[in-house]
């Protein structure tokens, strides 16, 4: 018979992946398996051109579980998150969760549904710029284009 440990596995913990209760790197639970089933459309045309290695052989995970927060896009190995954002979506909210993430090392880029949609292959290009550490990926979504309504098309001054 082999002796099990007294203590419990750090991975069980949370202790060794990350700091807190929270293992920063975690199995999916059930929300983000909702998440996934439930995507929008523009997660689900963001998905189908990162999925299975398909921009820079990069490997993503779709609503992967990062310390408390389940973020949309993840890619382990360049340490990079791509966030869908829509109207749902709280500038406070999300600046905290963006902290906290590159508090972690991780590389947060954000895109509006809206933007995904109508610009997929442009979005596509800044994430493998991104990816090939030409460009660090700005932490909130430019506000010439919100996602919501018209966009701000301003003329000179």
């Amino acid at each position: 018979m082999v002796a099990l440990p007294s203590s419990p596995s750090p991975v069980l913990t949370g202790e060794g992946r990350g700091e807190g209760p929270f293992p920063l790197i975690g199995k999916t639970n059930p929300h983000a398996r909702r998440l996934r089933r439930d995507s929008t459309d523009a997660e689900q045309r963001l998905w189908h051109r990162l999925r299975a290695r398909q921009l820079a052989n990069a490997k993503f995970r779709r609503q992967a579980t990062v310390g408390p927060y389940i973020v949309d896009f993840l890619c382990i190995d360049a340490k990079l998150i791509v966030e869908a954002d829509g109207g749902q979506h709280s500038p406070e909210a999300d600046a905290a969760r963006t902290a906290w993430l590159q508090s972690r090392g991780f590389r947060v880029v954000r895109f509006w549904n809206n933007e995904i949609l109508q610009n997929t292959d442009g979005v596509l290009r800044s994430i493998l710029i991104i990816l090939q550490g030409e460009e660090e990926p700005s932490p909130i979504p430019s506000p010439v284009s919100t996602g919501e309504g018209e966009e701000n098309e301003a003329g000179p001054s």
